[in-house]
C-alpha cells in the first residue's frame, strides 16, 4: 500500500514538473518582453552604465590621479556585481535549482545593480550641494539653502 502510494505522488510530481516546464516555455517570450518594458533589462542598463562612464571620463580627463582611482573603483564595482549575482544564485545550474523565473531575476537584479552605479557614477556629473563636507572629489554645485 505505501509502495503504491510513493509511486502514485511520484508520478503526480513528474506530471507537476512537466507543466510547469511547459508553462515555463510559454512564458519565456512575454517575460523577456517584461524585462524589457520594466527597465529591468541588463543590457540597457549595461549602455547607459558604459556612457555615463565614459562621460565621467571625458569631464574629469585633466585628473589624471581620479581617472587612475575611477578605473580601480570600476572594475572592482564589476567584480563586486559578478559575485553579487553568485552569491544570490550559486547552484552550478540555476534553471533547475531556482525554476524557470532565474533568467527573469537573475536580470533584473543585475539591472538594478547596474542602476545603483549610474546613480554613483551620475554624482561626478551633477555635483553635490555646496557645504556637504563630505564631498571629496564631487564637484560642488549651488548654494547650500
Amino acid at each position: 500500500m505505501k509502495l503504491k502510494l510513493l509511486v502514485l505522488v511520484l508520478l503526480s510530481s513528474c506530471a507537476l514538473a512537466a507543466n510547469a516546464h511547459d508553462a515555463c516555455m510559454a512564458n519565456g517570450q512575454a517575460s523577456a518582453e517584461m524585462n524589457a518594458d520594466a527597465g529591468t533589462n541588463p543590457a540597457a542598463a549595461d549602455r547607459e552604465l558604459n556612457t555615463v562612464y565614459q562621460q565621467v571620463l571625458l569631464k574629469h580627463a585633466m585628473d589624471k590621479n581620479f581617472i587612475r582611482k575611477l578605473r580601480a573603483a570600476q572594475r572592482a564595482w564589476l567584480a563586486y556585481r559578478d559575485a553579487e549575482l553568485a552569491a544570490r544564485y550559486p547552484d552550478p545550474d540555476p534553471r533547475t535549482a531556482y525554476g524557470c523565473v532565474y533568467p527573469d531575476c537573475a536580470a533584473g537584479l543585475k539591472a538594478r545593480l547596474i542602476h545603483a552605479r549610474i546613480s554613483q557614477l551620475r554624482m561626478w556629473l551633477v555635483g553635490v550641494a555646496e557645504g556637504d563636507v563630505c564631498a571629496g572629489s564631487l564637484p560642488i554645485v549651488g548654494d547650500p539653502d
